[in-house]
């Protein structure tokens, strides 16, 4: 199957995006105290690897691979986390962190549906549902914030 660069392009940053969400999630579950919210993020994991299953078995389809997040963008993460959390370690500073990440990361899928305008609509859907994702998970932490 044929498919153009910008299919492939958007379907790379999505994947990169996921498993920036998914390792995010992982860095800071073990510093939340309300079982409330350590669910709400735990079931956020769960649809960011479902989506980045689809996406790995769909750049198998293309003959691509995966893309892993930046390396730097995964240590300012890493590091903004742990600082925040040495500073004030409360579920407060875990939902502002996490919606701070989940904005970045819209703004950025946005950013590349912009940029890859001639993706196909599987590529473009997919985004989309993971920006719905970010969006919900960002509603659902606004009552620790």
């Amino acid at each position: 199957m044929m498919v153009n660069d910008d299919t492939i392009k958007l379907l790379r940053e999505c994947s990169a995006g996921v498993k920036m969400a998914i390792t995010s999630i992982d860095d800071i579950l073990d510093k939340v105290k309300d079982d409330k919210l350590k669910n709400i993020l735990i079931d956020n994991k769960n649809g960011h690897t479902t989506l980045d299953e689809n996406i790995h078995k769909l750049l198998l389809s293309y003959n691509d691979t995966d893309k892993d997040p930046n390396p730097m963008a995964r240590a300012m993460s890493w590091v903004k986390i742990n600082v925040k959390m040495l500073m004030d370690h409360n579920d407060h500073e875990v939902a502002t962190v996490i919606s701070d990440g989940c904005q970045m990361g819209i703004d950025s899928l946005n950013k590349y549906l912009e940029q890859y305008k001639a993706a196909d609509q599987e590529s473009k859907s997919i985004t989309k549902k993971i920006i719905s994702l970010e969006e919900q998970l960002m509603k659902s932490l606004e009552k620790y914030k």
